[in-house]
């Protein structure tokens, strides 16, 4: 059977590629990495995404003849290919509940995305929020509680063991770091349990020796 075949952008910037690169890597999933470099002038690296994806976009997963992207749906393949790694909870409403926080993180979160986008180099220091980003670190923290309260006793991330929600939900990890973001104890005790796990290791120290810079991500 081929390998799988992930695309991704610049492991520094790129928090969309970093959610299912994790949801693989996290669960010991065999797959051939191919990093293009994001928002450059180079011909070449748009023709590369597009040798992937006639939507010009990263991530895009191949596996042999199916093509998939969007970060979201990578990690719906990946669930429905690999069953036996639990992306998603076994239980009908937990699972559902899981699908409804991705999604939510999928869609919403627009201001705190804006205003603390992904950058591993970036020094930790806090920048000023808008109201909206303010509540969005609200709203996150609030999915977080729930998520443990309600799972906690099953693991130590959002339902348990590691699965869809922690993948969709990892850039905010390092905008809340990145930003030194003030965040509540149990904030702090998620954030920490996702930093130590390897796959997530890995990422940073990958992301940290990449020397390309993107002007228009280095304005604060």
């Amino acid at each position: 059977m081929a390998a799988l075949k992930l695309a991704i952008g610049n492991k520094n910037y790129s928090s969309w590629s970093m959610r299912p690169w994790l949801a693989l890597r996290a669960n010991d999933i065999p797959f051939v990495e191919t990093v293009i470099p994001l928002y450059t002038d180079n011909p070449a690296d748009k023709e590369r995404i597009l040798s992937f994806s006639r939507a010009g976009k990263v991530p895009v997963l191949v596996d042999g003849d199916i093509t998939v992207g969007d970060s979201l749906a990578i990690i719906e393949y990946i669930a429905e290919r690999y069953p036996e790694v639990k992306l998603w909870p076994d239980d009908v409403a937990a699972r559902a509940h899981a699908r409804s926080v991705c999604a939510e993180m999928h869609s919403g979160f627009v201001p705190l995305r804006s205003e603390c986008g992904m950058n591993l180099h970036r020094p930790v220091r806090p920048v000023t929020l808008s109201a909206d980003a303010k509540a969005n670190i609200a709203r996150i923290q609030e999915i977080w509680r729930e998520c443990r309260n309600r799972y906690g006793a099953k693991g130590p991330f959002l339902f348990g063991r590691f699965g869809a929600a922690d993948a969709m939900y990892a850039p905010v990890v390092h905008r809340f770091r990145t930003y030194a973001i003030d965040v509540a104890p149990d904030t702090k005790a998620y954030m920490e349990t996702m930093m130590a796990l390897p796959a997530f290791q890995e990422w940073t120290r990958d992301g940290l020796t990449e020397t390309l810079v993107i002007e228009k991500f280095e304005t604060d």
